[in-house]
């Protein structure tokens, strides 16, 4: 794993954290394809999951800006999914 993706896991980690109650159930892990995207994806507690999505998606749609914008830098593209 290349140093921008585990920047890119470690902000995101950092911005579920407090968003959530049971911080123990948080796993957040990358992969990178091919052709360099890089995906994201975030277990958490089934009753976090509603805090992460937030009002309307709000939040997870926050959160994948964050993400896309930090690996615009080099031009990476990035994609985070909430998994059940």
């Amino acid at each position: 794993m290349s140093e921008q993706t585990e920047d890119i896991v470690g902000l995101v980690e950092s911005v579920v954290r407090p968003l959530i109650d049971f911080g123990d159930d948080l796993e957040v892990v990358a992969s990178e394809a091919q052709d360099g995207t890089v995906l994201v994806e975030m277990r958490v507690n089934e009753e976090d999951a509603g805090k992460v999505i937030g009002r309307q998606g709000r939040a997870i749609k926050a959160i994948r800006t964050l993400a896309r914008a930090a690996a615009s830098r080099t031009g990476t593209h990035v994609e985070v999914e909430l998994l059940d």
